[in-house]
C-alpha cells in the first residue's frame, strides 16, 4: 500500500491509501476519488514529504529525531528553488503558453508563472494540471 497526499480542486487536502500509482491513476480517471469535505472529483497530487535511502547502514537515534523534527520551511524553500532554477518563467503568459503546450503547438517543458482565477478555471476545464505555489518578490526576480 502507497499513501498519497491529495488535494481536491477547492483546495482540501487529505490523505488517500492505493495498491501503487496505477490505482491511483485509474480510480482518479473514472471520478472514484472523492474529497471528503466537499465530494469534489477533480483531485490531484500534492508533494508529500521526503525520505532519502542511504547506501550505507547507519543507526537512528529515537530520541534525538523526536527533538530534531525536520525544517519543513527549509525543505519548502529548497523546492521553490528548484523551480524557479529549473522551470522558465513565462510571467503573466502562464495560461497561454500552458495551453499552447497541452495543444502541441509549442515544445514540451517545465513553465512557471502567473494565472488569474478566471485563466487557471479555464486550464482546469481543458483538464490542464497545474500547482500554485507561493512565490515572494526579491530583488533577483526584478533584474
Amino acid at each position: 500500500m502507497i499513501a498519497f497526499d491529495l488535494r481536491c480542486s477547492n483546495g482540501h487536502c487529505f490523505e488517500g491509501w492505493f495498491k501503487d500509482i496505477d490505482s491511483f491513476n485509474e480510480q482518479n480517471s473514472m471520478g472514484m476519488i472523492t474529497c471528503p469535505l466537499c465530494k469534489d472529483t477533480n483531485i490531484t497530487r500534492v508533494l508529500s514529504p521526503v525520505a532519502i535511502k542511504s547506501s550505507q547502514e547507519f543507526e537512528v537515534d529515537e530520541e534525538k529525531s523526536k527533538n530534531n523534527p525536520p525544517d519543513l520551511g527549509k525543505l519548502f524553500m529548497g523546492v521553490v528553488e528548484y523551480v524557479k532554477n529549473n522551470f522558465e518563467d513565462v510571467g503573466t503568459n502562464f495560461a497561454a503558453e500552458a495551453l499552447k503546450i497541452y495543444y502541441g503547438i509549442t515544445k514540451k517543458r517545465n513553465i512557471r508563472g502567473t494565472a488569474t482565477a478566471k485563466e487557471e478555471q479555464v486550464l482546469k476545464d481543458e483538464g490542464i494540471k497545474f500547482t500554485k505555489m507561493p512565490f515572494s518578490k526579491t530583488e533577483d526576480d526584478n533584474n
